[in-house]
């Protein structure tokens, strides 16, 4: 059986991922200090994670929901493109992504944080219909269930 690791992390790219941890923007530290340790509706975060070949710049692995904080240079045309292709390849992965300005983070964080929650509760919640339909014979019952 092989059981090699589906994100194989290059020693470079995880440098790099430690490197942008120690040199966060403003707007980075302050989003950091509201989901940091569980405090954020008691979901977890990690920052600065490295997911081959990108590094993404928040994640909520629960929820599958990643948060970009974008200044200025990803208003170029060249790095949106490059954005655009980074957040197909990650969609492709079973990820959420979602961007933000640097600016809307320091100038209205509280509804970031808003976007964010619903956001993670949307993608661990299961849809009204998926509680409609009973299981089939292969699911068994799910997390979702009430006995």
């Amino acid at each position: 059986m092989d059981r090699t690791r589906k994100n194989q992390v290059t020693p470079n790219l995880r440098s790099f991922a430690k490197e942008q941890r120690s040199t966060p923007t403003r707007a980075e530290a302050l989003f950091w200090q509201q989901v940091r340790a569980g405090r954020f509706h008691g979901y977890k975060f990690k920052r600065q994670v490295p997911i081959t070949p990108y590094i993404v710049d928040f994640l909520c692995a629960e929820a599958k929901v990643i948060e970009e904080l974008d200044g200025v240079p990803h208003d170029n045309p060249e790095q949106r493109a490059h954005d655009e292709r980074r957040d197909a390849f990650l969609k492709s992965q079973g990820f959420r992504v979602m961007r933000f300005s640097n600016d809307l983070i320091l100038g209205n964080g509280n509804l970031v944080l808003d976007t964010v929650r619903q956001a993670i509760e949307s993608e661990l919640d299961p849809s009204p219909d998926l509680l409609r339909r009973p299981p089939s014979p292969a699911e068994g019952r799910g997390k979702g269930d009430r006995l």
